[in-house]
């Protein structure tokens, strides 16, 4: 039979596989940046020990494709826990969040691992890479998956089944030793995930993933004290609530207890934003800058810090970045020849600086309105000056870029919010909620709630957005004075009912239906929570799902 790669036709016998093929046509690389690791067949992804039985063609997966980078960091972090298995099988180990392209580990050892031990089991990491053991899917029932996940103490996974059961598993296994379900493919061997690092941090470590834009060395490890503070934080806050994996918050909608969840996460979130608004109100900012990735919330959250700053008898006034916009004309435009309106460039930073400057010197300022229709700016827009008692809330994706103050502006007459969505609720110890999945969550239900935009049309965008999050926000984060999480752990159980029928509804034929379909398996996994009555009109949650106060 006749497998087309890329273009490029192969013959393969029966019982051969999608590897045996990419040997026969010299497309085995040695590096990773040019290694297929996997296969799309007709929107589904496929590892490439399948074995077709018919005329096919298909599309080779590398590390640099969205989907090639969750494959090789399932099969790393499977090679991590098979190394855990074999050091320390009583162990308990934790997958819990990423960190500048780095997995956080934790265990349940007493003490916490030394960084002697992270040593140990980065050897033994290397150890499973060299022995090229060969990673088997195999597809069981609940009752196949419990006797599994009860042989290696996975009960975890055990509670995550009977909180909402699942008709099938798919469980790898490697060399008979090693088992366990990381819901997706893996690469077809453990020698496949040879670019790692391991850093010890602070009794847990960093499992540090290939560099996205050098994909043959490991991405090097950044401290990010702010960042690592929030994500405990969060973390406790989901010990507090008894919800912090997909079994526990299934439990407390089967149970009703959900209502004291809602309650008690917002109640955590409204001290949060007083907190904040306290700090402003004695550092006596002028202005406060406020920055976070897309969906993170940053709308509803200088709206909330405004309410709290009133509380303390200020009167904050609200000054939007997009009336710096250029001329859409003059934009800058990325490497496909599009204006890049995420570019810093894109905004008048200049005439923001010298603006933001007399505002803050009590002077008056006349405020430019961009018109997103003609997208062009006028330089009349309003007319705006600050009196004693009313700082500046400035919200946008630049809010950290030492390039939007340019050094005019006094740092100690500015105060400096991030906005993120570290998400630390796991579906179980060692697969955790990506950040970047449940902003796409809020994304796809706001965009279809708001501007009626398809899942598709989302998707589309997805890629650039992130593109620019990269360049333009993640490498700012650590100059916060504060950083604030805005992920609720209840939100995926109320997205959930918005989200599924509108990722039903994408065509079989689509190019995005295989993402589309990870996320309905990834759904799942969660109970559909019917709660909107007890969500608060200032939410976060709010200004994705509708009903949020500050826009009506």
């Amino acid at each position: 039979m006749d497998i087309e790669y890329d273009g490029l036709k192969v013959e393969l016998q029966r019982g051969e596989t999608l590897y045996d093929g990419i040997v026969k046509a010299r497309l085995k690389g040695d590096l990773l940046s040019n290694m297929p690791l996997a296969a799309m067949i007709g929107g589904d992804v496929y590892s490439l020990d399948f074995k077709p039985n018919s005329d096919t063609s298909l599309k080779l997966i590398f590390y640099r494709d969205e989907e090639g980078m969750r494959v090789y960091e399932r099969t790393l972090q499977f090679v991590l826990l098979m190394a855990m298995q074999r050091l320390y099988p009583n162990v308990r180990v934790f997958v819990n969040c990423t960190m500048n392209y780095g997995l956080h580990v934790t265990t349940d050892k007493e003490g916490g691992l030394l960084p002697t031990e992270v040593l140990l089991i980065k050897d033994e990491c290397r150890r499973i890479i060299e022995q090229n053991i060969p990673i088997v899917k195999r597809r069981v029932n609940i009752d196949e998956a419990i006797a599994v996940f009860e042989a290696y103490g996975r009960y975890d996974k055990i509670e995550l089944i009977k909180s909402h059961a699942i008709e099938s598993f798919d469980i790898h296994e490697a060399g008979g030793e090693y088992a366990d379900c990381l819901y997706g493919e893996l690469a077809i061997s453990t020698g496949c995930a040879f670019v790692f690092d391991l850093v010890w941090l602070n009794g847990g470590m960093m499992l540090m993933l290939p560099d996205r834009k050098y994909p043959d060395r490991p991405a090097k490890f950044i401290e990010s004290p702010k960042i690592f503070a929030t994500f405990r934080k969060s973390d406790a806050w989901g010990k507090l609530m008894r919800c912090d994996s997909a079994s526990e918050l299934n439990f407390r909608v089967k149970d009703g207890s959900i209502h004291e969840l809602i309650r008690v996460n917002e109640a955590l979130h409204e001290r949060e934003f007083a907190k904040i608004a306290d700090l402003i109100a004695q550092k006596k900012a002028k202005a406060v800058l406020l920055a976070g990735p897309s969906s993170s919330g940053k709308t509803t959250s200088a709206n909330r810090i405004a309410t709290q700053l009133r509380v303390l008898g200020l009167d904050p006034v609200m000054l939007s970045l997009d009336n710096y916009y250029i001329d859409r004309i003059m934009c800058p435009k990325d490497e496909y020849g599009n204006f890049d309106l995420e570019h810093i460039k894109a905004l008048d930073v200049e005439r923001f600086n010298s603006d933001l400057c007399a505002l803050m010197d009590g002077l008056n300022v006349e405020i430019p309105e961009f018109d997103f229709k003609t997208g062009t700016r006028r330089e009349q827009g309003r007319s705006m000056r600050l009196l004693p008692g009313q700082p500046l809330i400035i919200e946008g994706i630049h809010g950290l870029n030492p390039l939007l103050i340019g050094g005019h502006a006094s740092a100690d007459r500015l105060f400096r919010v991030y906005v993120t969505a570290l998400t630390t609720l796991n579906l179980d110890d060692h697969n955790r909620v990506k950040t970047t999945d449940v902003r796409l969550f809020r994304r796809i239900v706001r965009d279809f709630e708001t501007r009626n935009s398809s899942v598709e049309h989302t998707l589309s965008m997805w890629p650039s957005v992130r593109e620019g999050e990269e360049r333009w926000i993640f490498k700012y984060q650590e100059e916060a004075d504060y950083v604030f999480n805005s992920t609720l752990h209840y939100e995926i159980c109320v997205l959930k009912k918005y989200l599924y029928p509108l990722l039903c509804a994408v065509p079989e034929e689509s190019k995005y239906s295989f993402r589309a379909k990870n996320m309905l398996n990834f759904l799942d996994h969660f109970i559909t929570a019917d709660v909107e009555r007890d969500i608060p009109p200032t939410s976060i949650l709010r200004e994705f799902i509708g009903g949020n106060t500050f826009y009506t």
